[in-house]
């Protein structure tokens, strides 16, 4: 991240990255090396270098920062951050991108990121100013991307490792939406969503019950059709809406 401060406007790259560990949505965070905001916590990114597109730029700094493999992951542009005054160095534009993995290992902080480490994206929120420069606002805009993307389109498959059952990807829904869900009313309605999900012709041997059917992802991008939560995103799991 660090670099002598030029005249003019920098562009970052910012990476949400987000997995589901120990049934929980965690993001990852890398403690900053330098200056500004030395020690704090952050979302890693860096510079954009030159002759260098945005999205080379991400996957550069995901894997220099953390170790973790950009082709295991998930990954699109989010926005751009251009307050003035985001980063005190000067005037520097960010562009974040949200990464989505399954089960994804313990990073191994490098370059000037002195850890690196998964933290449960709720604990993250109720710690106002928790995050160096405007990561904060980043990481609330990443995570209700990521919901409404749970929505319209095939991407809770990101989270599960193939195979999986109806009831693995339910989980995901619940862990990023923070709700539950009618276990019949779910499984209706994504194996009869278009091109969602494809059977593999096996079966998971069940501790209880019958032997669960497995999946893998299907060729499909959008979800038709879509599974809408039911208003707004509760912060606990105590509610227990269905599908409409």
């Amino acid at each position: 991240m660090s670099r002598e401060h030029e005249s003019g406007v920098d562009v970052t790259v910012d990476l949400v990255i987000l997995t589901i560990r120990d049934e929980e949505l965690n993001v990852l965070l890398v403690e900053r090396g330098n200056e500004p905001y030395k020690g704090n916590p952050a979302l890693p990114g860096g510079y954009l270098r030159p002759g260098e597109t945005l999205e080379r730029a991400a996957r550069r700094e995901l894997e220099e920062e953390t170790g973790l493999d950009a082709a295991r992951l998930h990954l699109e542009q989010l926005r751009a951050y251009s307050a003035p005054d985001r980063d005190p160095r000067g005037r520097v534009i960010t562009v974040a991108f949200l990464a989505l993995g399954p089960d994804l290992p313990i990073p191994m902080a490098g370059t000037d990121a002195t850890d690196a480490a998964w933290v449960p994206a709720s604990s993250v929120l109720t710690e106002s100013g928790s995050l160096a420069f405007d990561h904060l606002t980043i990481l609330r805009d990443a995570l209700e991307r990521a919901r409404s993307q749970l929505e319209y389109t095939t991407i809770a498959t990101a989270f599960c490792p193939e195979p999986f059952t109806v009831s693995d990807l339910r989980r995901v829904y619940e862990t990023v939406w923070g709700l539950k869900l009618d276990p019949s009313n779910f499984r209706r309605k994504v194996t009869r969503a278009d091109r969602f999900l494809e059977a593999t012709g096996e079966r998971r041997l069940a501790e209880l019950g019958r032997p669960a059917t497995l999946y893998r992802r299907g060729s499909a991008r959008l979800l038709h059709p879509p599974l809408l939560r039911e208003g707004h995103v509760a912060r606990t799991h105590t509610t227990t809406p269905t599908l409409r």
